[in-house]
């Protein structure tokens, strides 16, 4: 009886996870869901996406209408752990 015990412990340990010791990584939709307003109410901020960076890692894509330093300085490098690529995408345009 105690094989059949231990053997349905060490069955089930895999799937246990000890509180406040696992790491909970947010998805880049999720981080992008965060940040979103508040980078939108940047001036000439038109646009926030998810896209690939340079080495093929998802990345946090920020679009401004126009090259505006202020507003380049501030946004961040990095959003939690993935990078933001900002682009000049012009103005938004009707279709």
């Amino acid at each position: 009886m105690r094989v059949w015990a231990l053997l349905a412990l060490l069955v089930a340990l895999p799937g246990l996870q000890c509180c406040g010791n696992e790491t909970h990584m947010k998805s880049i939709q999720e981080i992008k869901r965060t940040h979103e307003t508040r980078l939108l109410a940047l001036p000439d901020v038109v646009s926030v996406g998810i896209g690939m960076n340079a080495d093929g890692a998802e990345a946090i894509i920020v679009g401004l209408a126009a090259p505006n330093p202020e507003t380049r300085a501030l946004i961040p490098e990095k959003l939690e752990e993935y990078p933001v690529i900002v682009r000049i995408t012009g103005a938004p345009k009707a279709q």
